[in-house]
């Protein structure tokens, strides 16, 4: 770091001649200097495209101009497109390029439509959210556990590299085990090699959200839904620091104290640790589905899927067979 500050651009040195000197990498150098200008009317349009989009996930480019109209500025839709692309929102709708991903990673099929999630670390799922701030903005990644709806981890990061995915994902596996699928959406994040290459080494079944399926990954749209109106929204965070320590003291009231209806008003950590009172189902109402596993799961092994969904809503309270049902109910 003390190297990289001898490197100036009014010296009389060309930069590569001064890289060279040195010992330094041009793309340290560069990497440093490119720091990103953001006008306080950009920060307050992405703002309200963020706080819009929290309330109806469903608004594409289209509608957010509108809503941006009706808010008193006027601004057209290339322009929209681009901020919602550099946060990371897309419209929860069928359509094309919707969830586009790097063209030379592979893609890995939806495996959970229609699977029960009937204990804990059977499914787990990421998901990378914008987060703003007084004077600028941030992302947040986080694990949850689909059974318990448990935050497992999460990081926060200035930019979208696939590093902080990671190192969230490694932080969960260290302290929780390993599920038996691991789901995410298509983005560049999460089919990156650095970040499949890990679920490969652990012997996890690589999971992802199909095109226009809004729901596939429904349970960490809910997160973001509380983590946002409940939190960020009231707080205003200024800055990472106080975006760090905020998040930490809300992450844990989300697992260890904030009731859920979908748990039976039990806590994501009562009913992770327990096994008892969670559950979920991603139930096909779109296409035809045998209702069978993609691949064999050891939670689900010796029993018929029609016996196993019958038995748990008959044996759940009302609380969890909304759970199962999470299509039409809250699952938060």
């Amino acid at each position: 770091m003390k190297r990289l500050g001898w490197v100036t651009p009014e010296k009389k040195l060309t930069l590569s001649n001064q890289c060279q000197l040195a010992s330094v990498s041009r793309t340290s150098v560069y990497a440093r200097r490119k720091l990103p200008v953001i006008c306080e009317m950009e920060l307050l349009l992405c703002r309200l495209i963020d706080e819009e989009y929290t309330r109806r996930p469903f608004y594409g480019s289209r509608k957010m101009v509108r809503y941006l109209m009706t808010a008193g500025h006027v601004v057209n839709r290339k322009r929209v497109q681009r901020m919602m692309q550099g946060m990371g929102l897309a419209g929860m709708a069928p359509g094309p390029n919707t969830s586009k991903g790097h063209p030379e990673h592979k893609i890995y099929p939806y495996l959970l439509r229609g699977v029960p999630i009937v204990k804990p670390n059977q499914v787990w799922s990421t998901d990378i959210t914008y987060v703003r701030l007084a004077h600028g903005f941030a992302y947040l990644v986080a694990v949850i556990d689909w059974y318990s709806r448990k935050v497992l981890s999460w990081r926060i990061s200035n930019s979208m590299e696939a590093v902080f995915c990671v190192d969230c994902l490694e932080d969960a596996l260290r302290m929780y085990g390993k599920p038996e699928i691991f789901n995410s959406d298509q983005g560049s994040q999460f089919t990156s090699d650095a970040f499949t290459g890990v679920l490969r080494r652990e012997g996890i079944a690589i999971s992802m959200d199909g095109r226009g399926r809004a729901f596939d990954n429904i349970f960490v749209e809910r997160l973001w839904r509380s983590v946002k109106h409940e939190d960020i929204y009231l707080n205003g965070y200024r800055n990472m620091g106080e975006l760090m320590l905020g998040l930490t003291a809300y992450m844990t009231f989300y697992n260890e104290k904030r009731m859920h209806q979908s748990l039976g008003y039990g806590t994501p950590s009562e009913v992770y640790k327990t096994g008892i009172g969670g559950g979920a189902m991603i139930v096909d109402k779109f296409g035809g589905a045998s209702g069978k596993p993609s691949v064999p799961l050891r939670s689900t092994a010796g029993f018929p899927l029609a016996e196993t969904t019958a038995t748990s809503t008959a044996t759940t309270k009302p609380g969890q067979r909304r759970a199962a049902a999470c299509l039409t109910e809250s699952a938060a």
